[in-house]
């Protein structure tokens, strides 16, 4: 079926829920890309001034309940029924978002978190499936198309905007996502449509959540898809830190200066729109990874379609690991775009290339249970990524860390950083004693402690996972 043809068999729902999920995005990649600096940057910012450690623990067990729980929440959509959950996961949203904005304790900060991700495990299986019943086999490719396309339209709108209003407020970056959220909720209710029947009882609930427990028991039985599943959680550990670590990375050592000036020569009023005194900000520079997948996940699937599954992945993730040594190996604006650029047309080639190997391994009568338990690496490789972007990626290539360490190196005198001396003051005053302004203190950080040494701990864990699928391919699925 063409693409027109295609078009016009969707219904309301399905255009419906298509908007749904570019707004949901929107929300979500808008404030998860600015949350890691959020957490760690100086308090005099707006900002909570956490270790590197905390902010692993906050992002990584709250990602990973987001991917582990719809096992759970999807079946209390089936039988509670889609519009109904919908709503309950927007005001958990729109609470959580609020909380995050006006917490500041670890504990409390933690638990908004959580509590947010409680909101997207619930979003997260219905609009996926709305899509499946909203399409036939025909149409279901294009209608995933589109799906995946405002994915990423959403993905990038979202935090570039973020990145204006960081200008101004912390506040309005959390207020914009409590907006996209609202404006979901009038959808909902003015053109969402329930498909499926509520079936009503707490028997039938828990046996729906127990059968899907049971579910990925029957495939966690076949060794084969267990081992491969392993291996894929390293490559989700090294992908996710695009979220954990490269937007604190770019705040912190990248001179994004040169960017400003080539854009401002082209359109100085979007230059002066989202830069800041001269610089584009890390959440910006992050976004164009949604960027470059809406300008060419066309063409990179194109490509992808030749190859099988697993050498696509193999291809794709290899790709993806030169990315992150360009991401996190050099100083320079235009590089790191490159390198961005890199790192997404590797995901481009295996993020879908791993579902599509995972329907066309499960047995024919379990495609549903398997496509079910596919989440478990992600789920794992999120607490894995937060655990190293922790205090590996802070002993590093922290900058206040690497500090800390010159300034006990000359014996300076300077307070411990406290709830009255900030990140900020601590590295102002070493700068002052120094002699240095805040430029030449970062080279000179630079030059000594190498904190581009972590690009070798990503793309290693990302490499490491090509080797393994290999002799996975080679030995253990054999011909």
């Amino acid at each position: 079926m063409g693409f027109l043809s295609a078009i016009k068999t969707y219904n309301k729902s399905f255009w419906a829920s298509n908007v749904i999920e570019l707004f949901e995005r929107w929300a979500w990649y808008g404030f998860y890309l600015a949350f890691p600096i959020f957490l760690v940057n100086s308090t005099d910012t707006g900002a909570l001034g956490f270790s590197h450690a905390q902010k692993g623990v906050i992002m990584g067990t709250g990602s990973m309940l987001l991917y582990f729980l719809p096992v759970i929440t999807g079946a209390i959509a089936d039988r509670l029924g889609y519009k109904r959950i919908l709503l309950l996961a927007f005001a958990i949203y729109a609470s959580g978002f609020y909380m995050i904005s006006i917490f500041d304790s670890y504990g409390l900060m933690f638990f908004a978190f959580v509590w947010t991700c409680v909101g997207g495990a619930f979003f997260k299986p219905i609009i996926s499936a709305m899509i499946s019943k909203t399409t036939t086999e025909e149409t279901s490719s294009i209608g995933f198309g589109i799906f995946y396309m405002m994915i990423n339209i959403g993905g990038f709108i979202g935090p570039f905007l973020a990145g204006a209003l960081l200008k101004t407020s912390w506040t309005y970056v959390f207020y914009m996502a409590i907006m996209a959220i609202g404006v979901n909720v009038l959808i909902t209710l003015l053109f969402f449509k329930e498909p499926v029947k509520k079936e009503k009882g707490v028997a039938s609930l828990v046996q729906s959540i127990g059968q899907a427990f049971v579910n990925i028991y029957i495939t966690l039985k076949n060794g084969k898809y267990v081992l491969f599943l392993i291996i894929m959680i390293l490559f989700w550990t090294a992908f996710n830190q695009l979220y954990y670590s490269f937007p604190i990375f770019i705040d912190q050592w990248i001179d994004t200066r040169a960017v400003y000036n080539g854009l401002h020569s082209i359109w100085p009023w979007l230059a002066e729109a989202i830069g800041d005194n001269g610089t584009i900000n890390a959440v910006t520079m992050t976004s164009m990874d949604s960027f470059y997948i809406i300008v060419f996940q066309l063409m990179v699937s194109t490509i992808a379609m030749r190859f099988k599954p697993l050498a696509a992945m193999m291809g794709g993730i290899l790709v993806l690991s030169g990315g992150l040594g360009l991401m996190f190996s050099n100083q320079s604006g235009w590089l790191i775009l490159l390198g961005v650029l890199i790192f997404a047309l590797g995901e481009m080639a295996s993020s879908p290339k791993f579902t599509e190997y995972v329907g066309s391994i499960a047995p024919a009568d379990q495609k549903a249970l398997y496509m079910g338990t596919s989440f478990l690496p992600i789920a794992a490789g999120h607490q894995l990524a937060g655990i190293l972007s922790g205090d590996i990626y802070e002993r590093i290539s922290d900058k206040i860390f690497l500090l800390k360490k010159e300034v006990a190196k000359q014996g300076l005198n300077i307070p411990e950083i406290s709830e009255t001396f900030t990140k900020n003051d601590y590295w102002n005053e070493a700068a002052s004693k120094m002699g240095m302004n805040e430029i030449e203190l970062t080279n000179y950080l630079w030059q000594t402690y190498h904190p581009s040494n972590i690009w070798m701990v990503y793309s290693g864990v990302a490499v490491s996972a090509v080797i393994f699928l290999w002799l996975y391919d080679r030995f253990v699925l054999g011909k």
